[in-house]
């Protein structure tokens, strides 16, 4: 599992890139504050229940959480289903929210 930090996944963001990101929060986290990942609790991901994710299983796949702990483990599930390029943004929200104050 690689890393990003808030800053590089914004940079990335503002230059336009084509990004795979995915939520594991829940949905009240996901309306009150998101990033535009794709929601995906991390419930969904601990049952396997990654149909929805499955075109993404050889791409660069971005997780983020609150506080990068459930995207952490959201991300070695992946990997053990196969996902081959994960991501887990360093801090999550909260580290977003620190740096940028939205």
């Amino acid at each position: 599992m690689n890393t990003i930090t808030v800053e590089e996944l914004k940079a990335r963001i503002d230059a336009g890139e084509q990004l795979n990101i995915v939520d594991v929060r829940e949905p009240h986290e996901h309306a009150e504050f998101n990033i535009g990942g794709i929601l995906h609790p991390l419930g969904r991901i601990q049952t396997m229940d990654m149909d929805e994710l499955e075109s993404l299983k050889d791409k660069e796949v971005i997780f983020y959480c609150r506080s990068g702990n459930r995207s952490g483990q959201a991300c070695m599930f992946a990997e053990t289903m196969g996902f081959t390029n994960v991501i887990n943004v360093t801090g999550g929200m909260l580290a977003w929210r620190e740096k940028f104050s939205v």
